[in-house]
């Protein structure tokens, strides 16, 4: 079983190709592999907790850059 560190590292890898395809649509990573791609976050978000349950996944819009969380949210405090 992949890690979330594993997902982010295959986004990495593959976002120009993903970008020259797929640019601004949403993907969601799973087992450092795509799972698919989607119109809108929700779509995205509800797709990926159907198959995965809890996670880890990795879902991000392609050609946006990574959102910043606060540590707190990291760190499930909130």
């Amino acid at each position: 079983m992949a890690t979330l560190h594993d997902d982010i590292a295959a986004y990495d890898t593959m976002s120009g190709e993903l970008e020259l395809d797929h640019f601004g649509k949403w993907v969601v990573f799973h087992d450092a592999a795509v799972s698919g791609f989607f119109e809108d976050f929700q779509a995205a978000a509800t797709a990926a907790v159907k198959r995965f349950g809890r996670g880890p996944y990795l879902i991000r819009q392609i050609g946006a850059p990574p959102a910043m969380l606060p540590m707190s949210v990291l760190l499930g405090t909130v």
